[in-house]
């Protein structure tokens, strides 16, 4: 690592204390499940297990994917229960439409209704003191909700998200009309940088199909369950998680220059006829160069060489915030 690497991460450590506000995730959509079969519905299609989401002061907020037949993820959802009979889904909001389309699909005779609530529900992230603030349960609450949690209080769902750098982060779901929470504001590139630093992968329209679960680390990041029953792709899902076919996961990368958008593949010098791996998410990073998560394969991960996507180099970097398994480390 060199002097402007050390000086870069200098900064942005002193830039972790610094980092408090909120921005609007416009980049960020919300489908609503209602009525009584909607937690049966979703139990059947997504990779994680839906039941006891609860309906308290304090309940579960879980990340899940949406597979097709071939394990492949279509799309990756924050999941809580608005109240007892209405489930609200956060995703990308580029895929949601075709999202939405295929989910509706299988609805069948279930007494579940699917809409897109974008247009309703405004999603907004919050990080640092802000986030601590509007995630106190209490005026005299001593303990925040841990990650994964939520509260409900008079339509505004705020949800705790895994700390990104130290940083605490949160999304908090409005009604449009509705004042955004106070607090300094937040540019959307120091959020998108934090999501990428905290290892969990969201699904974009570049990249919707591109990966089995395992390839983002989303069983790592909670976001799979192995003892539910049958979903989409399940069978896919599991074989990769038990016979040891995976050759693919995502490490976090930095790079010098403005990070290549997701999607973009990943080619490595000792390789370079074929593409070992794609971009899962990028950002610039607050002092200079970009943060990045990658979809690799490997067995490259540990061979001499240059990893480069759209012209840019690419540095592997140790921090992810959780253990690959040891075949992948």
């Amino acid at each position: 690592m060199g002097a402007d690497d050390n000086d870069r991460m200098q900064a942005d450590e002193k830039t972790m204390d610094g980092l408090d506000g909120v921005t609007a995730l416009v980049d960020w959509g919300v489908i609503t499940a209602t009525g009584p079969d909607a937690e049966t519905f979703l139990q059947g299609q997504l990779t994680q297990d839906m039941r006891g989401l609860g309906t308290g002061p304090v309940r579960a907020a879980r990340l899940a994917g949406y597979c097709s037949a071939k394990g492949r993820l279509l799309s990756s959802f924050i999941v809580w229960r608005l109240d007892e009979n209405v489930i609200a889904l956060a995703c990308s909001a580029d895929l949601l439409p075709q999202t939405l389309k295929r989910l509706s699909m299988f609805v069948l005779r279930a007494r579940c209704k699917l809409a897109d609530a974008t247009g309703e529900l405004a999603v907004h992230g919050l990080v640092g003191p802000s986030a601590l603030r509007v995630l106190e349960t209490s005026p005299d609450e001593v303990c925040l909700p841990d990650a994964w949690t939520c509260t409900v209080r008079e339509s505004r769902s705020t949800l705790r998200l895994p700390d990104a750098m130290g940083v605490a982060r949160a999304l908090q779901v409005v009604p449009r009309g509705v004042a955004t929470p106070s607090a300094p504001p937040l540019p959307h590139t120091h959020w998108d940088w934090l999501e990428v630093r905290s290892g969990v992968a969201r699904i974009m329209a570049a990249t919707a199909e591109a990966f089995v679960p395992q390839m983002v680390n989303l069983e790592l990041t909670g976001g799979v369950n192995f003892q539910k029953g049958c979903y989409p792709g399940q069978e896919v899902v599991a074989r990769s998680q038990y016979r040891g076919t995976l050759k693919r996961r995502m490490f976090l990368a930095r790079c010098d220059r403005p990070a290549p958008p997701p999607g973009c593949e990943v080619f490595h010098s000792g390789d370079a006829d074929q593409p070992a791996g794609k971009v899962v998410l990028s950002a610039p990073a607050p002092h200079g160069g970009a943060s990045a998560l990658l979809e690799l394969k490997t067995s490259l991960v540990e061979t001499p060489g240059v990893l480069v996507a759209a012209g840019t180099v690419l540095h592997l970097d140790d921090a992810l915030p959780y253990r690959l398994p040891a075949e992948a480390a």
